[in-house]
Parts: C-alpha cells; structure tokens; sequence
C-alpha cells in the first residue's frame, strides 16, 4: 500500500529534493493550509457559531461584507503576520496593504487573498472558498508599499485556493503542475489526492452568468449563441451550462473536469474592464489554470502579463479549456 503524502511531506520534496521553492515559502503555505482549516471549521458550522449574515459594513469596493469574509480575513492576517516568512499582505478586503509589525522578522514575500469567495453563497449553504497568491518582495525594496504588490500574474511564485464543499480541498501550484489536496479531518492536515491536474483541451460545457446575456460585448454573445444551438449550430455539438456563483467552485470544476469559465465586461459599468478583481481573483486562478495546461485571458491578451495599476483593480477573465478560450479571444480580434 503506498504511504500517503500530506502537504508538508508533498512541500519538504518540493524544497529538498527538486529546490522549486525556498523554506520561507513552504512555510507560508503551511500556515495559509492551516488558517484554511480553521476558516472551514467556521464555515461549517455556520447558524450554530452565529456566523451567517451580514456583517454591517461594506468592502472598498463598496459590496456589503458578510460576517465569515471578515472573520476568514482576521483569521489569514492573524496566523501569518508574526511567522517570519512575510512582509505584507493585501485582501480584497481591506482598504490598503497590512505590513508585517515592526516587532516581528520580515519575510521576503507578499500574499494576497480573497479571504472567501462566493459571499453570496454563504447563507444558503452552497460551495465557497479562499484563493491567495504568493509574490516576492522586490529587491531593496525598503517600506512595502501598495506599488510592491502591482506585479504582473506571471511573477507569482505560488497561488491556490481551498474549497469549501462536501470535502475540504486545497489546490495548490508552485509553478510545477497543479495539486490537489483534501483534509481529512481524523488526521487534521491536508492529504495529496491528485497530482499533475491537466484540464481537457476541449470540451462542451460553459459557466456563465445567463442573466446577463443583454449586457455582454457582441464577441461573448457570439460564442454563447453558438454554443446553444447545439449539434445542429456551427459548433456541431450539444453544450452544457452550469453556474454556482463562486468563482471558486466553478473553476474547481473546470480544474476536475474540463470546461470554460466566462465573467466578461459588460455594458453596465462600461468604464470598469469587469468585475473580477486582477489581484485576488483572476491572476490566482489564471496561474492554477495554466499549470493545469488550460488557458486565461481577458479577451484581449494573457491575463498573467497584465501589469497591474491598482492594489483593487478589476478585469474580464475567460478561463478554462484551451480550446474554447483560444476561439474566445480570436472572437474578440474579430471583432476588434
């Protein structure tokens, strides 16, 4: 019977034998899987730790926050403010950047995170998450700034996300492939249970936000329209759709099984370039999905090489199978 493999044996290998990343890394990730732990024991007992409901308050963005966003972003800042491996963080949920206190050691890296991505979901019960990336301090870099963190998505030395749903899964990349991890909870750490994910080239289902149809730019309505006329469209076979409304359980899906991911621009806010954020959301994932052997980008180009002008800046993503993002993207040169 082969031995299992849990995350920190999985990171030691990682360090020791193929030298992929340095011990202050493997121990930022430990400490993020294990805040990650925490934040689903919260999750899951949701009504009975009075955790459910809105917290009062509003996000930069301006979105009302719910009272687990604030307890899973206290819980991030807390378990890896004083363990020496960073020198700041960044949260779609603060305002600015938190700097590592002057009285602990400061690390050489930065992490960003959406403390818990679904926040809609929370209520009714349905699958959410936490997605963090990891960039490095640039050289000489003296106070961390805001400026510090406005690095393009293909400098990030790790990303992943935990998920929240029947089982509690990490999936994590360090710029070698992609790995997925469950928690068993007898044990208490994060067990390896799939290891070089690749998502299918092709494939014939979509996730996207239907009610949104009349808003989307002509190259989005083209490439849906297709889709749903099925076998006997120019697409030449049937497609499913399917949506949960937290970006992190639909690219989990996507990781698992295949498929493309669409949260495009739309003529709502025609002054914002979507409604992800870049940071947060859409470099993390973008990063996952091209390790996974998938592809990203915002309609235009590689999400991964779009320079950052602001710590909440947003923007469309379209993810997934490779495939169907490379016909998305020259549907938008067409356009174009």
């Amino acid at each position: 019977m082969t031995p299992s493999v849990n995350l920190t044996r999985y990171l030691v290998e990682k360090e020791r034998g193929q030298g992929a990343i340095t011990a202050q890394l493997r121990l930022l990730i430990e400490v993020v899987a294990r805040a990650c732990k925490r934040i689903s024991l919260a999750v899951n007992k949701g009504a009975l730790g009075d955790v459910l409901g809105a917290a009062g308050s509003d996000n930069v963005q301006g979105e009302a926050q719910k009272k687990l966003d604030l307890i899973a972003n206290d819980v991030l800042l807390e378990a890896n403010e004083w363990g020496g491996h960073l020198a700041a963080m960044a949260s779609e949920e603060m305002d600015t950047v938190f700097p590592v206190s002057e009285r602990y050691p400061r690390g050489e890296y930065l992490l960003l995170f959406d403390p818990l991505d679904g926040s809609s979901n929370i209520d009714v019960d349905v699958t959410i998450g936490t997605i963090f990336s990891v960039l490095q301090l640039p050289e000489n870099a003296g106070e961390v700034r805001e400026e510090h963190f406005l690095q393009a998505g293909a400098r990030q030395v790790a990303a992943g996300y935990c998920v929240y749903g029947p089982q509690t899964q990490l999936v994590l990349t360090v710029g070698q492939g992609v790995a997925v991890f469950t928690l068993d909870r007898e044990q208490g750490s994060f067990v390896l249970t799939q290891n070089n994910v690749q998502i299918p080239p092709s494939t014939s289902e979509f996730s996207i936000n239907m009610s949104n149809l009349r808003h989307w730019a002509p190259p989005v309505k083209r490439y849906i329209d297709e889709c749903l006329q099925g076998k006997d469209g120019p697409r030449g076979r049937d497609f499913n759709m399917r949506w949960v409304g937290s970006m992190v359980a639909d690219v989990h899906r996507i990781l698992m099984r295949g498929g493309v991911f669409l949260y495009p621009w739309d003529q709502r806010e025609p002054n914002k370039p979507g409604k992800l954020r870049l940071l947060y959301e859409a470099n993390p994932m973008s990063f996952l999905v091209e390790q996974a052997g998938g592809a990203a980008t915002n309609g235009k180009q590689r999400i991964l090489d779009i320079t950052p002008t602001s710590l909440h800046e947003r923007c469309s993503v379209i993810l997934g199978s490779r495939e169907e993002v490379e016909l998305l993207q020259r549907y938008h040169a067409e356009s174009a």
